[in-house]
Formats: structure tokens, sequence, C-alpha cells
């Protein structure tokens, strides 16, 4: 594909750099050319400027990127059309190793470096030296082997739309592995057009152009550097060797993920959402010498919106969350047995109550179940539910993780013996813990590969002074207080931070429950976008191992849900990668390129325009970027990008981009004489229709989607279940304009 060199081409290039300009460098560096020189002129200024800026030596639709010298790690092939930024920040990811055709490129640019760098009378120490020895016959014979070898160790994976490769699936192939080789084929073949055959193998007696897939025996065989049975169970391994190309991984979703990163990250398929796909067109495809061990950087990722939801889209994206699991054909996903808020599941106060009211909270000297906790204290309580969660564990075989979390309000119990304890401890976080690790030991024998999960949330946030989970309990930090429109390390989240901190310190296992969307608003805008990245950042860097990110769960339709469902799900595999090139890559990809960079200056504005608001996730005020300015301005912006998303020949494009409008006119709807005002006081046009109805209309239009395609139809409006036609049958009449007629 594209312009690789071939090895004659090499030596055919290396012959002709140094022959023409041995001389020329020989006269530089002894002052024979003045400086501004007429023979500068030629290809190796641009093989200098080259040098400089980086050298791209893939054509169409596979390009290399080199970081700038002295910071170069490896390359990573980027997918057609990735902007700069996101293939830079994608070379920075972990666990990559250095590709040896690079040396393509260095040849020139070091060639390159030193012929401006001589032309421009740059003083080099002992330059003569220096610019014989790079010409010596030595130094071309190193370089024409190194080049040679590069050459050999490129994968060729289809030419002119013919496949130059078979895929080998091995015996003992898992179903998730099974079927990741016919998705490999399938979507190569989407690729460049040719049509892959799949060879079951039993040895190492496989062609020599193959690709390897799973850890069988022929993995082992071929690649016996490669410690398959020492991998993890969600890490893996791309490696090319002798002609063949292994794509392997621990069990159960190793091999998964090899093969969904393989397409991802050097073929360039992406899966925005479960509707939306990209896959490149080109009739040529080959990949570098990889060498890759790879892991995610979390053991639990999930991005919890209604858009992400989706079996295949998870295992297509890394996320390997509970909710709406994965099925073992596709790798499947950790289990929990219950989630969240299991205390009164494990005992219910309908139940048990009448009887055994000690078990419940005393609050105000009465014990009570209503908006009440368990009395974590209670012997008796702690053993039952150490029966509970046996029985629950011998129902769910397959659960790795029990949630043993409060009750989703306050109301901690007050009796002497709790309020003893969180006394002690500064926290009732104490008592909370001392019942977890209390359930946690005892099940540990029956269950030594499950962990108890508890929440560190709302009046348990606070970590205790001195009591300590255990090694097989996992505490869920929940940032539900924070201000979203700032990181996590900003003075607005202080304390917070500090107990992320202190928590980070004393827990083995610590989990992140975190909010990203605006629960009563989910079609209102909520500028949380550029804070998503620096918050894993921060939860990774703190040594947090699973992290949650709740959204708007309800129906499709919600504020950038696909954004962030995408965006959400590469940072929780790699932290590293740039969010910033990461968002401008989805809009680009989602909306089309025109649209997506219109909404990206939309994102913008409304980040600008809410600097200093407390951004919760519950809007209970009114906020700066829901004033006149920014709506107004946010509202020429989406007119704009509809009207690119016309011009693209996917329909689709014009669907999605009239889905993503609706939230500044759900914003317009709810403040429509407050935004009238403004607008009159300001001297300022109306963008909208002077009708609040017609308004409405359109709205109600869009909601209603297309038949038959559900990610179209818009129809809960907040976690409370609001409809989108009760929202609009406020609006049924048009007000009347107190102040006077507004500028059309």
């Amino acid at each position: 594909m594209g312009c690789a060199l071939s090895c004659s081409s090499r030596v055919a290039l290396v012959l002709l750099l140094f022959s023409s300009c041995f001389p020329r460098l020989i006269r530089a560096g002894t002052g024979g050319y003045p400086s501004g020189s007429t023979e500068r002129s030629s290809i190796f200024d641009c093989l200098g400027l080259a040098g400089i800026q980086g050298f791209r030596c893939y054509g169409g639709s596979q390009k290399v990127s080199f970081c700038q010298v002295g910071r170069a790690r490896h390359s990573v092939r980027a997918d057609p059309g990735a902007p700069a930024s996101e293939r830079r920040a994608r070379s920075d990811a972990p666990y990559l190793t250095t590709n040896p055709r690079d040396v393509d490129c260095w040849v020139i640019l070091v060639a390159g470096l030193a012929w401006n760098a001589s032309l421009c009378r740059v003083k080099m120490p002992h330059q003569k030296a220096i610019v014989a020895r790079l010409v010596s016959p030595a130094s071309i014979s190193m370089l024409l082997l190194a080049m040679n070898l590069s050459a050999r160790a490129d994968f060729m994976i289809a030419k002119g739309g013919k496949a130059r490769c078979v895929i080998v699936q091995q015996p003992g192939a898992s179903l998730a592995e099974s079927n990741a080789v016919h998705e490999l084929a399938e979507t190569l073949g989407k690729i460049t057009g040719a049509s892959f055959q799949i060879q079951e193998a039993k040895d190492s007696k496989v062609p020599k152009n193959a690709i390897v897939v799973g850890p069988g025996p022929v993995a082992r065989a071929l690649f016996p550097e490669v410690a398959l049975d020492k991998l993890g169970s969600e890490e893996l391994v791309m490696r090319v060797k002798g002609g063949r190309l292994l794509l392997a991984g621990g069990r159960p979703r190793g091999t998964v993920y090899a093969v969904n990163r393989f397409l991802q990250d050097q073929c360039g398929v992406r899966w925005w959402a479960p509707w939306a796909t990209s896959i490149p067109r080109s009739p040529s495809l080959r990949v570098p010498a990889l060498d890759v061990r790879s892991r995610p950087a979390f053991e639990y990722r999930e991005p919890f919106w209604w858009a992400g939801f989706d079996a295949q889209w998870k295992a297509h994206n890394g996320a390997n969350g509970e909710n709406h699991s994965i099925p073992e054909a596709l790798g499947g996903s950790i289990k929990y047995k219950g989630f969240a808020h299991t205390f009164y599941p494990l005992v219910p106060p309908e139940k048990h109550f009448a009887t055994h009211p000690e078990w419940y909270s005393l609050i105000k000297g009465e014990r009570t179940h209503k908006n009440a906790q368990l009395c974590l204290s209670n012997p008796e309580l702690r053993d039952f539910v150490v029966q509970r969660v046996k029985e629950s564990l011998r129902e769910a075989p397959d659960a790795g993780i029990i949630s043993v979390t409060q009750n989703d309000w306050h109301g901690a119990c007050q009796c002497p013996n709790c309020k003893a304890i969180d006394d002690a401890e500064g926290s009732p976080s104490g008592s909370m813990l001392a019942f977890v690790n209390y359930i946690a030991e005892k099940i540990e024998p029956e269950f030594p590969h499950v962990a108890v999960d508890t929440f560190a949330y709302q009046y348990t946030r606070h970590p205790p002074k001195t009591i300590h989970p255990r090694p097989n309990v996992i505490v869920r930090l929940c940032s539900i207080e924070c201000n979203f429109r700032e990181p996590l390390d900003h003075p607005s989240n202080e304390a917070f931070l500090a107990d992320l901190k202190t928590w980070s310190k004393m827990c083995q296992r610590l989990y992140v429950w975190d909010y990203v969307t605006d629960f009563s608003n989910y079609v209102l805008p909520h500028p949380n976008w550029f804070v998503l990245g620096p918050n894993i950042r921060i939860f990774r860097d703190y040594g947090v191992r699973g992290i949650f990110e709740e959204g708007a769960y309800a129906g499709p339709g919600e504020e950038m849900a696909e954004l962030r469902s995408w965006v959400l799900a590469q940072l929780l595999w790699n932290p590293q990668l740039d969010d910033r090139a990461l968002t401008k890559q989805f809009l680009e990809g989602y909306y089309g390129s025109g649209a997506g960079d219109i909404i990206g200056r939309y994102l913008e504005l409304m980040h600008d325009a809410s600097k200093g608001f407390y951004l919760a996730c519950f809007l209970r005020k009114d906020a700066p970027h829901l004033r006149f300015q920014a709506l107004a301005a946010a509202e020429r912006l989406w007119q704009q990008a509809e009207e690119s998303a016309s011009l693209d020949p996917d329909p689709e494009k014009l669907i999605r981009v009239r889905i993503g409008h609706l939230p500044v006119w759900y914003a317009c709807l709810g403040r429509w004489e407050s935004l009238r005002k403004e607008c009159r006081e300001q001297n300022a046009t109306w963008p909208w229709p002077a009708s609040r109805k017609a308004l409405a209309g359109t709205f109600r239009e869009v909601c209603q989607g297309v038949p038959g395609r559900d990610w179209t139809q818009v129809r809960v409006l907040n976690e409370g279940g609001k409809q989108v036609e009760a929202f609009l049958k406020g609006f049924a009449e048009d007000p009347p304009d107190s102040d006077g007629p507004t500028k059309p």
C-alpha cells in the first residue's frame, strides 16, 4: 500500500543520495558553498525539511507518524483522516515497542538533516569527520542491511484487492476466539475487497503468510518466545515474525481484544456507536513489524450510556462492565452479584423488620426502615448477611464480585455501638467498613476468588482513620458532589481529591463511580466534555483499578451521548490518549468532517461560557452557558452544522446532527421568556423561530425519529422518566411578548 520502499528502491535511493551529495557535503564541510547558494535548491532541501518536521513514508490511507527527534519511541499506523494530534497522542501509548520499518525514514531524516546543516553552514563539531563516516562504505552497508531487514519484516495482508495471507484458527479455540477469527476475515474483506481464507491448523505447518489467531498450539510452536500461558485475562499480543502475524491474548478476552485493537489501531476501523461504524477502503494493506504486548489500564471499564449498552459495541471498544453484560461468545464481561444499593435486597424490611427491628437504623431514638440503613454493628445481623451473601454467590457461580452497598439515601444507624465506631474513626465509613470486612472474612474460605464491593458514597465518602479494607474488599468511591466543569484536581474539588488520595493509600482495590451527565436534564448542554480525560488520568495516577462512568442510560437522544460513550471507552483502555484529539476524531467521523468541525466549535463555546460555574450532575439553577448570548451563538453553529451535513452523501449524518441539535432547542423552550427578554435588552437578533409553538413542533418531529431505527427516537428527558410529550405540553400556545417585538 502507498509508497513503502522496496529493497531495490532503498538501494537506489541511498546510492543516489550519497553519490549526489558526497562532493557537496565535503565542499560544504570545508566552506565550499556560500550561504544562500542556489545549489541548495534540490531534493535534499525537502529531505532536510523532513528531518526537522518528520517524514511520512506511507501513502494512501496508511500513514506512519514520527515523533520529533529525541522523543520518538515507536510508530503507530493511523487510520485514514485521523487528526495529526490524535496520531501523535497514540504514539505515546504504553506497552508498544519500536518498529524496524522506521529505518526507511530515519535514513532520509538523518541524511536530510546533515545536508541542511552543512549547506546552512551550521557549525557541527568535527563536521568533516561526521560526514566522512556517514558516507563510508561500512556505514552504507549497515544502512542497506537494516533497510533490507526491515523490508522483510513487513507483513502484507492484501495487494490490489487480492488476499496475500490466510487466517489460521487453532484447535481448542474458544467460541469467542472462533468468532474473532471470522470477524477478522470479514472486516479485512470489507477493507480490501479481498476474500480471506480461514484455515484450520493443528501444528506449525501453516502457510508462510498467515495470521495466527489465539494462544493455541500453532501459536506456541511458531512463537515460542511469547509466554502465551502467562498472559493476563485481558492482555494481548500482536507480533510479526517469519512472515506470520500473531494476534493472541489471555483468556477469556485477550484474543478478542487483540483482533479488535488490530482492526482499530492498525487498520483504521472505528466503531463509533452500535449503528455507526467507519471502515476504510483500500485494496492494498500491509502492517509494520509489530511487536506489541498490551493490556488495558483498568481492570473494570464501563461507560454506562444507552449508546454504549450494545454487547458487540462494548467488545469492540474494550468495555467489560457488568451492566448489559457481554455474552461469552464475544468474550464475556466482569460479573457482579447485585450491583448497587443492596442493603434492603439482602435484608428486605417487609420480611424482617417486624421480627428484627434491631437490624435496622436507630434514628432519633427509634428503629426504622424508612429512609434508613442497617444496624452495622449488630452481630446477629452480620451473621445473617454472611449467609445471604453465600446463598447469592451459590446462585451465581460465575460472579467475581458481590455488592454489599448502602441504600441510596442517608439514614445511618445512630445506636451506641455504631456511633462509637464512627466517632472513633471520624466517619460513618468506619462502621460500614467494619461490617463489610466481617462479611468478606467469613465468605473467603468458600469463595476465595470473590471480592466484596461496597461504597464510599455521600455520608461514607470520607475514609476512616484506622480501619482498612481487607484484600478481598473493593471500595467504590463516588464523585456525586463534584464540580464536573473542572477536573478533580481543581480547587473546587479539593475535598473529593483529598478523600481519593487517602482511600488510594489504604485500599488494595479501589474503584470509582463517576458521574458524566445531568440527571435532571438528559437533553441539556452539559459542558463536562473536556474533563473526561484529565479525570481518568487522575484516577489512574492514584491507583484506581475500576471505573463506572454513569451517564444518561434511559434511552437514545441524550446530549452528546455517543461522543462521551466512545471517548470514555478509549480512555478507559488507555488514559494516555489525547482526549481532545479523540473528541475531534469522533465528531468528524460520526457527524462528517464539515459538521464535526462546527460542532467542535460549539463544544468550545459552551465550555468557555460555563467558566466559573459549579456544574453539578443535577442542575438546580440557571447557568451562564444557558443565557441568551451563548445559546444564540450555539444555535447558529448548529444551523451551520445541519447545512453542512445536508451536503454529505450519507443521509444518516444529517439525522445525527439534528438529534445533536436538540439540547439547544430544549434549553430555549424551557427558558423562552427570559431569553426573549435578554434578546431585547441586548438589541440582538433572535435566531430561533418567532413562535415557540413552531419550535416545539420541530423538537417533536426530530424526537419522533425514523421508523425502525430505535436510536433516532427520543422519548425520555431525565432520570425521573419525564417524557417528551409531557415536556412539550406546556408549549401548545405561544406566550405574549409583553415588551414589544424582537428582531426577526
